[in-house]
Order: C-alpha cells, then structure tokens, then sequence
C-alpha cells in the first residue's frame, strides 16, 4: 500500500538530512533492513492511532527546533551514588569525561567499536527487539534509530554487577540532535542496574535494547529534566527469560515534548516485568508515556504504574497495553495511570488496553484525573500546615506510589529530594 502523501513527504525531507555511518557485514545489514522497514511505514503522523494525542512534527521536522542549555548542572543527578560514569556530549561518547570502562562482571565496548567485528554477540540483539516491536503497533522513530544511530554502548553483564552504570547525557549546543542505540545483553543469574540523566540534545532519539536471560535482573532508572526545551523521543525494548526481573522507572520534571516507548516480552515463565513513572509538567509541558507488555509465559507478573502532575495547561498521555498471549496461564498483570491535574487548563489523556486470550489471569487497569483532595487538604491546614507545604504534601503521597517502584531507597530518596525542589521552585507561579 503507498504511503500518504504527507507521510511521503515528511518521510524523505527527514531522510535527505541524515547519513547513515558507516559499516559492514551484519551492521549494514541490519542499518538497511531498519530503512527499507522505516521507508515503508513513514514517520509517524497525528493521525495515527497511538500518535493522536501526541504531534510529532517536532521529532521529524527536518530543521532541529533549538533548545537553550542550561550550563553545568549545580547539583548533578545520582552524584551520591558510587558508579561508573559513561558521558555523551551532543550525543558523541566523551573518553575525557568517562570512566574507565572496566568493571567486575562487565564487559563494555562503545557501538561503533562492536560493529567493527564480524562476529559480535551484539548481531543478534541489534535492532532485532526492535523489529519485533514493530508489531502489531508500527515504532517509527524506533526503526529511524537503528538505521541511522551514530554512536552508544554495548553491556554484556556475567556477573552481579555492585556499582551501577550511569549513563550521563550533556547537552551543549542548541542546535544539537543525537540519535544513540545501546544495547545490554544480562547473562544468566547476572544483575545490573542502569543511570540515565541529561537533556542529551536539542532532539534526542535514543533506544535501549535489553535481553536479559534466565533468571538475570536489570534495573533501570532514569532523570529527564533541566534544559525545558528539549525534545526527545526514547525506546525501551526488553526481552525477558524464565524467573528474570527487569524494572524500569523515569522521572521526567522538565521538557516541552517527551514521548517514552517501552515494549517488553515475558517470554521465559515466572517473569517479572516492571514499568512505572512520575511526571510533574508547568506550562509548555507535553509527556507520553506509551508501554506494550506481552506475556508469552506462565506465571508471569507485570505491573505499569504511571502518575503525572500537571499545571498551567500542561499535557500528559499515557497509551498501556497488556496483551495476555494463548497459553500464559496464571498471568498477573497490573496497570495504573493517574493524573493531578491543578488547574483547568491542563489534560490528561489515556488510553489503558487489556486484551486476554487466556482464560486463568489475573489482569487489571484503571486510571484517573482529579484535583486535588479539598478534604485532606482541609486537614493539613486545620493541623497548622500552611496551605503551600500542604499542597507540596499531597502531590508527593500521589506521586509516592511509582516512586515505590524503586528498589534502591537511597536513590529514591534522592528523586524525591528533587522533586520537592521542583515544586518549591513554583510556589508563587
């Protein structure tokens, strides 16, 4: 079937100002294989189903829009945490600002370097999650990454891993746009956790393609604020074996457009599967969160829990779906998304999704938008709270549910810290 032509357009304008890097073999293989596959379905349209509450004319418009950088970062994110620090600038891997990429239980490698070998454990991960992802909702943007991913960094863990890698994100010109693909392969019985900080770029496409094996662990947390007007659309793919845990969570307080993908496969049985975010948007503020979970084993346990604060017209979206496949018997499967919405002008739109084709689950979803409690309020200030700090309060106990979604308190207590710095910031606005 031929494109529209306003996806035809839009399509070849976008292509005509990107290079695709070089490389052989199995790189350029599966490079052209993403192409041919992004030329097919074009870049994403208002008009389609899961991009109706979401434009994404800012993601493919060929001129980067700019987005003023904010300079060094007083307070950087996860400082307190002893880790391994792998810094991109403007989206190109900084040796000078890294650390040495030697850690008990890892093996790290940049992607560039990977794609040199002929054969290279990576060949069977890269862009094949994503190409599964593709179906049975199209993931543009996703096929546009791997097809033209300049630069990122490839995990194989062995072991359990002490220290988190944390990958930091700077962002120094206002034109910048970086497009990263990392890929992180869990061995069995191996564990890591995963730091994401930064606005990256003026236009931030990234994708993460995670298999973990039987019985590995991965966890993920990550910080998307400073740099307001930022643009980014980012894609987590995962892949989980027999009795694997993989837990994602993301703060977002900042950014005039974010659209977060995650897309797992519980394929192995007795998987867990967490996805679970808080956002807090002032003003110009857009953030989609769209999550697929697929259980294909017996067992398994998934849970998406979403809230999102919102404020002078701010918008929020979430799109989950939970897709029970034949034969996942005794499926757990938990979605959550909430909206405090504290004015008029702000909305929230979700669109929460079951579909079942076993018949012993245990499946379930709902999501709300209100104001805030005027009787709990009424509560706080009879009890001599100010009427401000009871505000702060009450949006934090919203918000507390998915930030319980972090099994590491001190990095909990961290982002908690950091949200309640956000909200007195916005005190009087």
């Amino acid at each position: 079937m031929a494109l529209p032509k306003a996806k035809e357009d839009a399509t070849a304008a976008l292509l005509g100002t990107l290079q695709m890097p070089d490389c052989g073999g199995w790189c350029r293989a599966a490079r052209e294989d993403a192409l041919s596959r992004l030329t097919a379905m074009g870049l994403p349209h208002r008009r389609d189903e899961y991009w109706r509450f979401t434009d994404p004319a800012s993601l493919i418009v060929p001129e980067v829009p700019k987005a003023a950088t904010l300079g060094a970062d007083p307070e950087p994110m996860f400082d307190q945490i002893e880790r391994l620090r792998i810094v991109f600038v403007d989206g190109v891997f900084s040796p000078e600002q890294s650390d040495d990429l030697t850690l008990a239980g890892l093996e790290i490698e940049r992607l560039s370097e990977a794609m040199t070998s002929d054969i290279h454990w990576a060949r069977d991960i890269y862009g094949k999650l994503e190409v599964e992802a593709q179906s049975p909702v199209a993931r543009p943007l996703a096929a546009l990454n791997t097809a033209f991913a300049s630069d990122g960094i490839v995990i194989r863990v062995t072991g359990k891993v002490e220290k988190p890698v944390s990958l930091v994100y700077l962002h120094e010109r206002d034109d910048s746009q970086a497009i990263l693909h990392h890929i992180v392969k869990v061995e069995a019985e191996a564990s890591i956790t995963i730091l994401e900080n930064g606005p990256a770029a003026a236009r931030f496409n990234k994708a993460m393609e995670v298999d973990v094996a039987d019985r590995g662990e991965f966890r993920h947390i990550r910080a998307q604020g400073r740099d307001h007007e930022r643009r980014a659309a980012t894609h987590l793919f995962g892949r989980l074996g027999q009795e694997s845990v993989f837990k994602s969570f993301t703060l977002t307080v900042n950014g005039v457009m974010t659209r977060n993908e995650c897309v797992l496969n519980l394929t192995g049985d007795d998987a867990v599967a967490h996805v679970a975010g808080a956002a807090v948007g002032d003003g110009d503020f857009h953030h989609d969160d769209t999550v697929f979970i697929t259980h294909g084993g017996e067992t398994c346990e998934s849970r998406q829990v979403f809230k999102k604060v919102l404020k002078n017209g701010a918008v929020g979206v979430f799109q989950g779906k939970i897709l029970v496949k034949d034969g996942a018997q005794k499926t757990d499967g938990y979605q959550i998304s909430q909206a405090l919405l504290l004015d008029e002008t702000s909305q929230f739109l979700a669109k929460p999704e079951l579909e079942i084709y076993a018949d012993d689950v245990a499946c379930s979803h709902g999501s709300t938008t209100g104001a805030i409690d005027e009787e709990a309020l009424f509560y706080l200030r009879s009890r001599g709270v100010p009427d401000a700090e009871a505000r702060d309060l009450l949006i934090l106990a919203f918000l507390a549910e998915a930030i319980d979604e972090i099994d590491d308190t001190r990095i909990a207590e961290d982002l908690i810290g950091r949200l309640e710095g956000w909200l007195a910031r916005r005190k009087d606005d």
